[in-house]
């Protein structure tokens, strides 16, 4: 069973990476981090397992029955007028089934100013987008690996123009509780448009991720290590002040090496207390920082950090992000026990 799993990631893995390189991608949203805690870690956290019901919108093999009548919702103020959040809740059907979760993704793009070829206003205009999931996770007999699938339904609205879609994700997570270390691998929005906004099919922004994460033996500390965008290898892009011009006036782009390019996929990050009823998270992501960092100022891009505080069955979760120095972004969610 391990063997036939771990072909079939290789080989879809490989199909994805020839299909889905250099590609125009709608429903974008679909890969922003609406999870305060994933985002006080740096990124896509993807090895929590635990009652967290809102990880679920990001690794479905994170599903278990401590989710069972939790209620998440967050919100998240983002660049401008944009804000986004989800919500989520999972409930056990019985003792013989697993539990099943169902999650909502939303995005606001806010209102804008419509003008013809002339300049003149044509009216406001909004923009927004909204998926909905279902997720399932199952436990492969005698062996500590979860296997997990969400299903998605996606409508999109930008101005007069919709689109409808579909996609799942599939996540594998191995989990060793003598040693409190969890590994997983999560392949996401795989599927496609069942309307166009304009005639003009385009694909989904496909995504791989990857992660490690322990709790350290004698210190209340869990790491986390995330790979993200493992769909392609190149992601970093050449930027003009860092070009070097030669005595011969010839100009030579700046150029990452593989290392540079390694760091780039790379999240890490901490949580103090992770299993008390208040805790501290810290995040960097370093291909954030890279993107957003300005040359001779010091910006602290890439740093995230939170906290989460547990009161009877309510927790709530404050998250900051630090982008530059003109944006930031703050997460709050808040998490309900129904039982």
């Amino acid at each position: 069973m391990q063997k036939a799993l771990l072909t079939f990631f290789l080989v879809f893995s490989t199909l994805i990476l020839n299909a889905q390189m250099g590609g125009r991608y709608t429903y974008q949203f679909l890969n922003l981090v609406a999870n305060p805690r994933q985002a006080a870690l740096g990124g896509k956290v993807i090895t929590n397992y635990d009652n967290d019901v809102l990880q679920a919108l990001t690794n479905p093999a994170s599903v278990n029955n401590d989710m069972s009548h939790q209620l998440a919702l967050s919100y998240v103020n983002y660049l401008g007028d944009v804000g986004y959040g989800s919500a989520a809740y999972a409930y056990q059907i019985d003792r013989y089934t697993n539990t099943i979760q169902g999650g909502l993704t939303y995005v606001n793009y806010g209102s804008f100013m419509g003008r013809d070829e002339f300049g003149n206003e044509t009216g406001e205009f909004s923009g927004s987008e909204t998926a909905l999931s279902v997720g399932w996770a199952y436990k492969i007999p005698r062996i500590d690996l979860h296997i997990g699938f969400n299903t998605k339904l996606i409508y999109s609205t930008l101005e007069s123009y919709n689109s409808f879609g579909g996609a799942f994700d599939v996540g594998l997570m191995y989990i060793n509780d003598k040693i409190d270390f969890n590994a997983a691998i999560v392949v996401r929005n795989i599927g496609a448009q069942f309307t166009t906004y304009a005639g003009i099919q385009e694909p989904l922004p496909l995504e791989i991720d990857a992660g490690l994460s322990q709790l350290l033996e004698h210190v209340p500390i869990r790491w986390h290590l995330t790979f993200e965008d493992l769909q392609y290898w190149n992601v970093s892009f050449a930027n003009p002040v860092n070009a070097e011009e030669s005595l011969d006036g010839t100009v030579e782009e700046e150029k990452d090496n593989i290392f540079k390019e390694a760091f780039r996929h790379m999240v890490i990050g901490a949580e103090v207390f992770p299993e008390g009823d208040f805790n501290i998270r810290l995040g960097y992501n370093f291909r954030r920082a890279a993107e957003m960092r300005i040359a001779e100022y010091r910006t602290f891009s890439g740093f995230s950090g939170g906290f989460a505080l547990k009161i009877r069955k309510t927790k709530v979760s404050y998250t900051f992000a630090r982008y530059t120095n003109a944006s930031h972004s703050s997460l709050l969610g808040l998490q309900f026990d129904l039982k």
